[in-house]
């Protein structure tokens, strides 16, 4: 999470604290939204977890899916 949050910092300028409110309220936003087995997958890709490239593939391409 502290990456994302560092990456919104730099891409928006606004400060740490904002960047973690807005990603916090994002992946909060997702999780009420997606289907229970992905949204509990993205804790594991946000944190940086082993295999996070493949997940995050995974559920891109389920979420695509839905539409």
């Amino acid at each position: 999470m502290e990456e994302l949050i560092k990456q919104v910092t730099t891409k928006t300028g606004i400060s740490e604290e904002q960047a973690r409110g807005a990603v916090t309220t994002v992946l909060g936003f997702l999780k009420d939204r997606l289907p229970a087995p992905i949204a509990g997958q993205l804790d594991n890709v946000v944190a940086g977890g082993s295999g996070a490239a493949g997940t995050l593939g995974d559920i891109a391409g389920k979420v695509g899916g839905m539409f």
